[in-house]
Formats: C-alpha cells, sequence, structure tokens
C-alpha cells in the first residue's frame, strides 16, 4: 500500500461505487419497467476515480455496439438508478478543495460530451436550426450565434447576466481554439460549422466550463487525422494536470491514446467484462482470444471475439503505433485476408463514361460573403457522378464535403444559382428546352442520405419501423407512399437486422423463458419495430437504421456521409455486405454478424460468403447496388470505405488555394495503406 508523505492527507475519491448495480427504470416485481425490459446495468459494480492520485489514473470505457458505453459515462455523473442507493457517491465534491459553483453538484463538477446529436450538455442547443438547409441560408436569426460566442455561453437572447460575467480564462481560450483549428472559425455562425467542426466546438465549449471530470464519448469518431493529431496532445496535456480528470468511451478497434492507463472493457449484455491497469487487461483480454482461437476456450456470447481483433493499438504524437489483438498472436498481419472477399468489380473508365451522368458540377465555388468554402481554386469545382459509378470524397474537416452533399441533395440554396445539373436538368427552367424545373422533390425522391445532419433532425418520436418507411415519404414525419413491394422490403430489412436494431436482443438473458417465447414471437413478427422509438435505440443502432433508410429503396444515388461511424466493425462489415448483395450473400456460421475467425495454428483465414437462405429459397426482396445507381461514400476511416468504391475525390483545406485532386483505385481502399497515402497526398504502407 502506498502511504502519503508525512504532514499530507488522502484527498477522496471524486467518484466512487461500491457494490452498485443500475436501472433505467424503477425495477419493478417483474424486472420491467415503463413497458420494456429493465435489466440491471453493471451489476455489483466498484470503482473509484480518484481525485488526485499519485500515479496517473486516465480511464477508457472499450465496448461493441448495444454494450451501455454511454450508459456507463452517464451513470458516472450521477445519472440512472443505483441500488442502493448509498452504493455511488462523490465525496472530492464535498470538500472545500472544489470551487463553491460546483460542489455538491455532480452534474456541473461532470460534464458529458457526447456526439449523437441528442445530447442536451454535448448538442449545439439552440445553435441548432430546425430544419437542414437552415445553416446555407443568407438570412440570419437572432439564434445564429458566433462560435466565438456560442463557445463561451453568451446564447442568451434574454439573459440574466452580462456576456462575460463567466470568464474565460484567456489563454486557456487561445490555446484550446488554436490546438482545436477553431481559430479561423470563431466570427461564423455556429449553424455553419461540419459535422468534424462541430465535436470540436463541442469539446472546447466543455473544455471552458473548467470541470472536475470530462466525460468524452468517443471523441476521435467523424475528425480527420489532422484534428485528431492535434486534439489528442491537447487532451493528454489536460489529463497530466488533472483539469480536468478525463474519462474516455471508445469501440473496440478505436486506437487508444497512449496516455490511457486504465480499461473497463464491457460486454453486450451492459455487464463488465474486464477493468483495471491498461496492460493487466489487454493481457488478459489476449489470453481469452487465444483461448477461444486454439480451441480449449468457449467463447463467451457476450464477449465476441471479432470485437477483440483490432483492440490494442495506440495513438501516439507520431501516428497510430503497436498491433491489434490478431496481430500480436499471429505475428503475420498478412494472414488477415478481407472479411468482405467478393466485392463486384467496377466498369472500367470507358465504360463508365458511356453511362448516364446524375450529377454534374462545372466549376462549382460555394461562398459566404467573403469567405469561400467549397471550390477555393481559379476553375473551381469539375466534377460529374455517372450511373454504376462508386466514388470516395476525402478531405479534411472544412473542406467542403458536407456543401457538396448539399448539393447535390439540393438542400442548399445556392444550388439554383451555381452550374450544376442534376439527372441531366437544372433547379431552374431552361429557355427553349420545354422541360420543367427540377423540384425538389424530385431530387429528394431519387437520392438516398445518410449523414451526421440527418442523424440531427431526424424526429426522436418515430418508430423504428417509421424511419425506414419515411424512405417512401415527401418529409420524415408525413405519410409514406407504400407500395406492397415497398412494405416487403422494410419487412425484409427489419428481420434481417433485428438482432441489431431490436434493443431487447442483447438483454435476452435476463428472461424467464415464458418472456423469451413472447421475445420470439413479437421479434417474428417484428412487433418490436412498432413498439421502439428512434430516441430509444443506442447511438450504433440509429446509425445504423439510417444507413438502411438511404438504401432500402434502391435510389438513383446513395450519399453515405460518415454513415458507419459509431458501428463496430461486426455491424460495419454485415452493412457493407448488404450495401452490395442485399439478402443474396451472408457470412458462413453467421446469423447475425460477422462470425468469429478461428482457424488451427491462430492463423486469421479469410471470412467465407456464401449465399444466403433466401438466396436459396427465391425469397429475396432486397438486392444491393446494381449498375444503375451511384454510391457516393464521405469517411475519414479506409474501414469505413466500401470495398467497391474506385474513383475519388479529395479536396484541399478551403484557405489553401490548392485544387481538388482525382484518381482510380486498383483495388479497395480498406486493404491498402498505400492507395489510402495515395488518396491524403502521403506516403502509405
Amino acid at each position: 500500500m502506498r502511504f502519503p508523505p508525512p504532514g499530507t492527507t488522502v484527498r477522496p475519491p471524486i467518484i466512487r461505487i461500491t457494490n452498485g448495480t443500475f436501472y433505467r427504470h424503477q425495477p419493478s416485481s417483474h424486472g420491467h419497467g415503463h413497458g420494456h425490459p429493465n435489466p440491471p446495468l453493471f451489476s455489483n459494480l466498484t470503482l473509484d476515480i480518484p481525485s488526485h492520485p499519485s500515479s496517473p489514473h486516465n480511464w477508457a470505457i472499450l465496448g461493441p455496439s448495444q454494450s451501455g458505453k454511454t450508459s456507463f459515462l452517464q451513470l458516472l455523473r450521477g445519472q440512472y438508478l443505483c441500488f442502493p442507493p448509498t452504493a455511488r457517491s462523490f465525496p472530492y465534491l464535498s470538500t472545500e478543495d472544489v470551487p463553491a459553483r460546483l460542489r455538491g453538484n455532480p452534474a456541473k463538477a461532470i460534464q458529458y460530451v457526447g456526439f449523437d446529436a441528442t445530447s442536451t450538455s454535448g448538442g449545439l442547443g439552440a445553435a441548432a436550426s430546425s430544419y437542414i438547409s437552415a445553416r446555407y441560408e443568407s438570412h440570419r436569426e437572432q439564434t445564429d450565434f458566433s462560435v466565438k460566442d456560442w463557445l463561451l455561453g453568451n446564447t442568451e437572447l434574454n439573459p440574466t447576466s452580462m456576456p462575460g460575467d463567466y470568464k474565460v480564462d484567456e489563454k486557456l481560450f487561445e490555446r484550446v481554439v488554436v490546438d482545436l483549428r477553431l481559430d479561423t472559425l470563431l466570427d461564423l455562425p455556429v449553424s455553419f460549422l461540419s459535422n468534424g467542426q462541430g465535436r470540436r466546438a463541442r469539446i472546447a465549449r466543455a473544455l471552458f466550463k473548467d470541470p472536475e471530470v470530462l466525460l468524452l464519448d468517443e471523441p476521435f469518431m467523424g475528425l480527420d487525422p489532422a484534428t485528431v493529431a492535434g486534439l489528442s496532445p491537447l487532451l493528454q496535456s489536460l489529463a497530466e494536470k488533472k483539469s480536468p480528470r478525463l474519462v474516455l468511451a471508445a469501440r473496440p478497434q478505436d486506437p487508444l491514446p497512449e496516455w490511457i492507463t486504465h480499461l473497463v472493457y464491457l460486454r453486450t449484455d451492459s455487464q463488465v467484462g474486464a477493468m483495471g491497469e491498461r496492460g493487466t487487461v489487454l493481457d488478459g483480454l489476449r489470453a481469452y482470444v487465444r483461448g477461444v482461437w486454439k480451441g480449449g476456450l468457449s467463447e463467451d456470447e457476450t464477449m465476441p471475439v471479432h470485437a477483440l481483433i483490432d483492440i490494442g493499438r495506440t495513438l501516439t504524437k507520431d501516428g497510430i503505433k503497436g498491433e491489434g489483438l490478431a496481430e500480436a498472436l499471429t505475428r503475420s498481419p498478412t494472414n488477415q485476408a478481407p472479411i468482405i472477399d467478393s466485392a463486384p468489380v467496377p466498369k472500367t473508365e470507358k465504360e463508365e463514361a458511356e453511362k448516364e451522368p446524375l450529377v454534374e458540377m462545372s466549376g462549382v465555388t460555394v461562398r459566404y460573403g467573403s469567405k469561400t468554402v467549397l471550390g477555393n481554386w481559379p476553375s473551381g469545382l469539375h466534377w460529374t457522378v455517372r450511373r454504376g459509378s462508386r466514388w470516395g470524397v476525402f478531405g479534411p474537416n472544412g473542406s467542403g464535403k458536407t456543401t457538396i452533399v448539399s448539393l447535390l441533395c439540393s438542400d442548399h440554396p445556392q444550388t439554383y444559382s451555381l452550374p450544376i445539373k442534376l439527372f441531366g436538368r437544372s433547379r431552374l427552367p431552361e429557355p427553349g428546352s420545354g422541360q420543367r424545373p427540377l423540384t425538389f422533390w424530385d431530387i429528394q425522391s431519387r437520392v438516398g442520405h445518410s449523414s451526421p445532419e440527418i442523424h440531427q433532425y431526424m424526429p426522436r418520436r418515430l418508430t423504428v419501423r417509421s424511419v425506414l418507411e419515411s424512405a417512401w415519404a415527401d418529409t420524415f414525419s408525413s405519410v409514406p407512399k407504400l407500395t406492397p413491394e415497398a412494405t416487403e422490403k422494410v419487412d425484409a430489412t427489419l428481420s434481417w437486422f433485428a438482432h441489431e436494431l431490436n434493443p431487447s436482443f442483447a438483454k435476452r438473458s435476463h428472461h424467464t423463458p415464458v418472456e423469451l417465447a413472447q421475445a420470439d414471437d413479437d421479434e417474428a413478427n417484428l412487433k418490436w419495430a412498432k413498439d421502439y422509438q428512434f430516441g430509444e435505440l443506442p447511438f450504433s443502432s440509429q446509425r445504423l437504421l439510417l444507413f438502411l433508410r438511404a438504401i432500402v429503396k434502391n435510389p438513383d444515388i446513395v450519399v453515405l456521409d460518415e454513415a458507419f461511424s459509431g458501428m463496430d466493425d461486426a455491424v460495419r462489415d454485415k452493412c457493407m455486405l448488404f450495401l452490395m448483395h442485399g439478402e443474396n450473400k451472408t457470412f458462413a456460421s453467421s446469423t447475425a454478424s460477422t462470425p468469429t475467425t478461428k482457424k488451427a495454428g491462430l492463423s486469421v483465414a479469410p471470412v467465407e460468403v456464401v449465399d444466403s437462405e433466401q438466396a436459396k429459397a427465391g425469397k429475396v426482396k432486397v438486392h444491393g447496388l446494381t449498375d444503375e445507381q451511384a454510391l457516393i461514400c464521405i469517411s475519414h476511416i479506409k474501414e469505413e470505405v466500401p470495398d467497391c468504391v474506385r474513383e475519388w475525390v479529395c479536396l484541399p483545406e478551403a484557405s489553401s488555394g490548392l485544387e481538388a485532386r482525382f484518381g482510380r483505385l486498383d483495388g479497395p481502399l480498406r486493404l491498402s495503406g498505400r492507395r489510402w497515402g495515395e488518396v491524403w497526398g502521403v506516403n502509405g504502407s
């Protein structure tokens, strides 16, 4: 035991949990609440977050989809019901060492920053627009606060205090905005921020509140490599000074910052699978994977091995270092074959050039006053998307990727005045053409779109089924125009992804036999899809549902803007296969997700893609991408780019004056560091 130096006292932990069990709702005698399963969360949890440790204690919460990472973070700040109530306390917050404005108030002293577009603590609050295209309009509302005002909390129309009454340390403000690359954005309306810029702004705003603890829910998701390289050292410096103390949540495949010292690994049933010092936890998980692969240990269904394959890599100031568990065990990364090895080969450039153009941009430049956000080079953006083409759009945060999406989805008002044709027609009447102008509804009906912006504006009250059916509606909440064929597609898609979309599926171990039988009936008739609302789903399931909404109708253009962010690798790979093959193909020995790969000698063998039972029975209702559809994918992570993508455009920093670069890939992007480096204009391996 380590004792304090003479004359000092041991200060109490900032968060203390001793044998606590948590519930979302008040548990009833039947173990349910509010009509939905209410299983215990993190039963008999014991955890101390020290206030002034003698050695670093920087925690990361890891776990696959639906494991409860966000719930774990929230319970650390006093959310959810704790039994017994005395099992959770905040001793340090009652001491004189804590500023009076935070003392005894964990909701203020412990700040949470999430990026699911629903969090009041992490969202843009009053600065958020009420509809998607509002951010692009020239008219500014009273609530269109500048980034600087929003960061400083000056966003009240009738404030009870004057702006600047709560002072933010000037040096801290300057350092944070520079390190998070917000210094050039301070005068812009906050509604203009792109997804990645908005994430950086949310982190900055939380830091300015000077909390005792900062909970960051997947802070690096959706950020470009340059921003991650700047953000991680900033967080490290805060962690080292314990101002604030940091707790991160991350997916198993995400590289962990090198300054993380302690880990909690969560099982899929929202229970703790492992906890302790980083090296000890990783050694234990490595031993577990080794035991399963060698055949001497049974796989725990709540700790699927496929979710652990990439765990263990480190995010350093020089990039990602080290190897995942699979590489560490095999010592031969080249043995890892693609999970999806049956991607259709795209057409040649000559064959593609003969296809009908769906999007034509002929020298596009988008400006807001004196600020150019897209096409900031002499000729502007020239880009044509044809039927059957598979495009990747890349570039740093703020380079104009989201603006491109708004133009081709016709959410951007400048679509009317810019040299753009969609489906061969202009948004304005063309004299002598004999054609009526293309309407907003014409475009929306032919484009399937999944993005953080769609996620932000999707009504949380819609049921799971209603969200999917809205692909056939004029607006999110209007009545969809469903045909019998469309209804069959919705049913088939919900059935195919029932395990990932039904929140109660992962909690089946808590059901009685009678409840399990009822659950099986509900799953068979898809009753759960009418019972659960979009807002009740975990973040990863929400992203999955929006991805399915974008493709289920087989639109002419599919736009996937960071569509796979927030998903773990198993769900992502299942989505990739569904995108390309629909119900026709599945993974061998897998009914829900990517199967565990275990072969003699620990070699990681190719995962076989086979014909599905639906295909064998001739009952396929949903097919993959066709030669008549175009795909546009935007991502900062090569593993989240579908294998079929072959053409790419990389946008420069908006202020650089450089031109966009175009190219063509000679194979799947995610399997080659060389190709990824070529796209970004850097050396790859």
